[in-house]
């Protein structure tokens, strides 16, 4: 049988790197992209065993002519996508008051009108295979707010309404949108905390500690199989209990 197509948007670093790993070791082809390189991004190219099954390309995510590009190339090269993991995100804080256009604007942007622009051209490509599946990363910040990420939160909430939606919308043509918040990982994206914030969450967790992606990520492999073809329209809260 012919190896799946799996697109991660944002898998350079953190919770992004770790979701394409996972699906490359459970066999599928993973295309990715980000504004630049690392090392791992790197370290898959030059491995001659990944020639065939990863492919990256630097895009930025609010050039939309350029996602749309980006997919296309997927799919002329590999003939196929049948899996979409938005994961790309950016996460600026600050009160509402003095929040500047420039960081309302780049926020949206990454978080949800590049997701939009993602999905929708992969959803005309499921379409016409009947099959898919879709997974979003939103955050418990969509569930729970938290001072300073209003705009951040919102662009996590709006994800959640996009999958419940979407689900609905193309669910008869057997494609399954779903999504996963996590709560508050080890990764760059919470660099910013300082020690208080970061004993604070700690505590207020029931089970005492920041999540690390190996937490997250097996949810992800499990929502493309077959074994959950049956849900969908969902968000997966995975955050040590913090929202219980």
């Amino acid at each position: 049988m012919e190896p799946k197509v799996a697109i991660v948007s944002g898998g350079s670093r953190g919770l992004g790197q770790a979701i394409v790993s996972a699906l490359l070791g459970a066999g599928y082809r993973v295309a990715t992209f980000s504004r630049s390189k690392t090392d791992i991004i790197r370290q898959w190219e030059q491995d001659q065993n990944l020639s065939e099954q990863f492919l990256f390309r630097t895009v930025d995510a609010t050039d939309r002519t350029g996602l749309r590009a980006y997919i296309k190339d997927v799919h002329d090269r590999m003939g196929r996508i049948d899996v979409l993991v938005n994961n790309v995100g950016l996460a600026h804080d600050g009160v509402l008051a003095l929040y500047s256009d420039t960081y309302l604007d780049k926020v949206i942007d990454v978080n949800l009108k590049s997701l939009i622009v993602l999905t929708r051209a992969c959803v005309r490509i499921m379409l016409m295979a009947r099959s898919g599946r879709i997974v979003s990363i939103s955050s418990i910040l969509a569930l729970r707010g938290y001072n300073g990420l209003t705009v951040y939160s919102a662009s996590k909430a709006a994800i959640d309404g996009f999958t419940r939606s979407l689900a609905r919308e193309i669910g008869p043509r057997n494609i399954t949108v779903n999504a996963i918040a996590p709560g508050y990982l080890r990764t760059e994206m919470t660099h910013g905390l300082d020690e208080a914030q970061t004993r604070q969450i700690v505590r207020r967790t029931p089970l005492g500690r920041l999540g690390e992606p190996c937490d997250v990520v097996p949810l992800v492999p499990f929502l493309c199989s077959d074994e959950a073809r049956f849900i969908t329209g969902q968000t997966f809260v995975v955050d040590g209990g913090l929202t219980c």
